[in-house]
């Protein structure tokens, strides 16, 4: 027979009670609060890899800009860095963390394919810069400037550098593609056969039609339908 303090010291352990709380939910189940933008295309495998579930990081506190003045094609020079003085053009931006890309500059170096018999190889990827540490490249004397926005006698509405006055023109690769600026292409499909009509409506069935254009003869009897 169990002693008293026996029953009482397992009843403490115990609680008659239990404790209401949230349930835990595993990491695999947790929606991240903040996406986290890289250098990866959102939606890319990279980039659902840098956020799984459950790894819910900071938000990314950025500075406000009102008016982006760097686009792709950009010829620009860097302010900072090891590659200080240099410049490139833009071959990227990622206007979700104020990143710009410079082809062939700010480059990082990793090894890959290292093995004991074999001592690997090292590719190069470029580094994000942010937009304060690159600035557009004058094209009159090819120096960096600083601009200003202005809006001509047409209302558009340019780049402009503040040293020189000269426009500093978009590059064509940056600006939305229209039907007048686009060159057909041998293997393009000619505009007089896509607007061709060869739609010819009719009340036969999808079968019926198949037997039109193949000449196909039907000799069987149909059965006799009746609509009520």
């Amino acid at each position: 027979m169990p002693r008293l303090t026996d029953i009482l010291w397992a009843a403490k352990k115990v609680p008659l009670i239990p404790k209401v709380g949230p349930k835990k939910v595993p990491s695999y189940m947790k929606v991240n609060r903040h996406f986290r933008y890289t250098m990866y295309k959102p939606g890319s495998i990279q980039s659902q890899l840098e956020n799984l579930p459950g790894r819910n990081r900071p938000p990314v506190m950025l500075e406000p800009i009102k008016n982006w003045k760097y686009y792709k094609g950009d010829l620009v020079e860097i302010l900072e860095g090891k590659d200080k003085g240099k410049q490139g053009t833009i071959s990227d931006i990622i206007r979700e963390r104020n990143w710009v890309i410079v082809e062939g500059l700010n480059c990082n170096y990793r090894r890959i394919g290292k093995t004991p018999t074999y001592r690997g190889t090292y590719i190069a990827s470029e580094a994000p810069l942010l937009h304060n540490q690159v600035k557009l490249v004058d094209p009159s004397d090819n120096l960096a400037t600083d601009i200003d926005f202005r809006f001509t006698e047409e209302g558009e509405k340019v780049r402009v550098s503040q040293r020189t006055g000269r426009i500093i023109p978009i590059p064509d690769e940056a600006l939305d593609k229209t039907k007048e600026m686009y060159q057909e292409q041998p293997k393009d499909t000619k505009e007089t056969e896509v607007c061709e009509k060869t739609f010819k409506p009719s009340l036969k069935s999808v079968e019926e039609q198949l037997m039109d254009a193949y000449n196909i003869v039907d000799t069987g009897v149909k059965p006799k339908t009746y609509w009520y």
